[in-house]
């Protein structure tokens, strides 16, 4: 089976057209009878590419979201599977990493489980799962963010997270913040959590300043900034990240940022970030319901202003409540400002060359006001001052 697989692969995955896919598919397919040996070693040969993903930096969310974009869902479906099997291989995964799971009953299953799965023939499947071997080996090197699964380095690692009992507390606040159709009531839920956040990142500060506390070092996540209006997005990111302590790096070619601080804060940016662009949403979509009840079509300009209006004004409304937070009480300073520089150093030993990205403008100006009033109504904390 061996000998079949290696053929396949190396008629199709090096291949500049598609015409080595139908090749490779149809010695896959050929024999009924070799079936379960050929799905047996595919299923092995794909876990050696994930793993070779992996050692170039990348992580299972960010394969995965590449997969969806560049093939479809049945390509995810069958990635999700290789990822399953490679992490099937250790004890312990590192954080953020998958809850895949092993579903067949054995490798020497797989592919008829996996044809009936996806109600396809042989061929059809076959042709699949070359489609995601061959986006597979053609992963580049990434900047890495975290250990790899089954470095012992990465076991002897110590996270912090955020306190169960609180987080539960931002995640409820933040759930009903976006369920609630009046502003007023989300402005107050969203600002109660994002001020648990700003005091916990305080006192973890101190902690660490006090040498009381285990010594902690700064670390990375990614999150997904995929189209539409992804400028906006990476600009509400990175509002979010600056405010609460972190850096973000934006990569948009793989739609998604990087960002960089210690472990609690990346759990809030990931948490804030999550809220406020499904309340943008949310607004966006009322606010386009009535320039439609106006007589006005809805239009992509209308929601890319939307978007970057309200990105940018929370950008200052939230810069504003993490000076607030900062100077109510001065002795705090130093420590947040040792945070700052252990933060910001390790953003720059990661991200040493950056550009910076021209930004679409925003030309429909309904879209830029209702944008704006949407943010001012998502005010996150601290004492509501008016901007100009």
């Amino acid at each position: 089976m061996k000998d079949i697989v290696d053929r396949a692969c190396e008629a199709s995955l090096y291949a500049q057209d598609d015409t080595g896919l139908d090749t490779g598919a149809s010695l896959l397919a050929a024999e009924p009878g070799r079936w379960a040996g050929v799905g047996q070693e595919l299923l092995a040969r794909g876990e050696a590419y994930v793993r070779q993903a992996w050692e170039r930096g990348w992580q299972p969310a960010d394969v995965l979201r590449l997969v969806r974009r560049d093939l479809g869902e049945r390509h995810v479906r069958i990635t999700g599977d290789l990822i399953a099997g490679e992490a099937r291989r250790y004890a312990r995964l590192p954080e953020r990493w998958t809850d895949a799971e092993v579903w067949w009953g054995g490798d020497e299953a797989y592919a008829e489980q996996l044809a009936r799965r996806e109600k396809a023939d042989r061929f059809t499947v076959a042709t699949a799962v070359l489609e995601v071997f061959r986006l597979l080996i053609r992963l580049p090197s990434i900047e890495p963010v975290g250990p790899v699964p089954g470095d012992p380095a990465g076991d002897a690692l110590e996270h912090a997270h955020i306190e169960p009992r609180m987080l539960g507390r931002i995640r409820a606040l933040l759930a009903k913040a976006e369920a609630t159709t009046f502003p007023e009531e989300a402005e107050a839920l969203s600002a109660k959590a994002q001020e648990l956040m700003a005091r916990h990142t305080v006192d973890e500060a101190l902690l660490a300043a006090s040498g009381k506390g285990p010594t902690r070092i700064p670390g990375a996540c990614r999150i997904g900034v995929e189209p539409p209006y992804e400028e906006a997005k990476a600009v509400l990111l990175d509002a979010v990240a600056t405010a609460n302590r972190c850096r973000a790096v934006w990569n948009s070619g793989f739609e998604f940022s990087t960002v960089v601080g210690f472990e609690t804060d990346l759990e809030a940016v990931e948490l804030l970030y999550t809220s406020l662009l499904v309340q943008g949403t949310a607004a966006m979509t009322r606010a386009e319901a009535a320039q439609r009840s106006g007589g006005r079509k809805r239009t992509k300009t209308f929601r890319q202003s939307f978007l970057l209006a309200y990105a940018s004004r929370l950008g200052q409304r939230l810069a504003e409540t993490a000076e607030h937070t900062a100077t109510e009480a001065p002795g705090n300073l130093p420590a947040l400002v040792a945070r700052d520089v252990a933060v910001t150093s390790r953003a720059e030993e990661m991200f040493p060359r950056t550009t910076t990205t021209r930004l679409r403008g925003a030309t429909d100006h309904a879209g830029w006001e209702d944008g704006t009033a949407a943010a001012d109504r998502a005010h996150m904390g601290g004492r509501r001052q008016a901007l100009p």
